[in-house]
């Protein structure tokens, strides 16, 4: 009886911690006048698997670093791209070379599935240590095994990824760029708690 009330008591306890893991908010929106679009999306952290990554990435939030950046690159339902700080000038030509000068060492463990979030890099002739840059992600929209074990893969899209789906068929120019510029209009922490009463209590994500 002891053994099987300290059981449900650990497993209580480990339930409540997941939830209480902090969960990144994206807000974007991109169009114009009545044909403008605003949607939401949650990315969750491996904090175990990739505690260094997963720890930069909470720090770029809480800093505001992807404010005003964008979805500079969308492959119809295959993958979307973010976290260039020069998405933010009208430069296209520049968009998916930048970052916020420094890397981040490989964590290379999780598999590329469907919600996954990896750090883009270099490619190994420049890169043999494979890491990531410090700042820019792409986020899965199906499983891609040929990037498994290549890629640091840090986190998973927890709410909003058929809002991701929608922003990667949006037409795009011959670098994949979307033609409207789709901005991450704000970006913050929370529970995983407060995700799931808020989905629970309305219908945003």
């Amino acid at each position: 009886m002891k053994i099987a009330l300290f059981l449900i008591i650990c497993f209580v306890a480990s339930v409540v911690t997941v939830l209480a893991d902090p969960v990144a908010i994206f807000d974007v929106r991109w169009g114009k006048g009545k044909a403008r679009q605003s949607r939401s999306f949650a990315i969750a952290c491996y904090d175990v698997e990739a505690p260094q990554t997963s720890a930069n990435f909470r720090k770029l939030i809480k800093d505001g670093f992807y404010k005003k950046t964008s979805l500079h690159r969308v492959y119809p339902d295959y993958f979307v791209q973010g976290g260039d700080p020069l998405s933010k000038k009208k430069d296209r030509t520049v968009i998916g070379t930048g970052g916020p000068g420094y890397t981040v060492p490989a964590e290379i463990r999780r598999k590329h599935v469907r919600g996954a979030v990896a750090m883009g890099r270099l490619l190994d002739n420049l890169n043999i240590n494979r890491q990531s840059n410090g700042s820019q992600f792409y986020i899965c929209l199906r499983p891609t095994p040929s990037a498994d074990g290549k890629d640091t893969v840090f986190g998973e899209v927890v709410s909003g990824l058929e809002a991701l789906d929608e922003i990667s068929r949006l037409p795009s120019d011959s670098n994949a760029n979307p033609l409207e510029k789709v901005e991450v209009r704000r970006t913050y922490l929370i529970d995983r708690s407060q995700l799931i009463s808020t989905r629970a209590a309305s219908k945003v994500w």
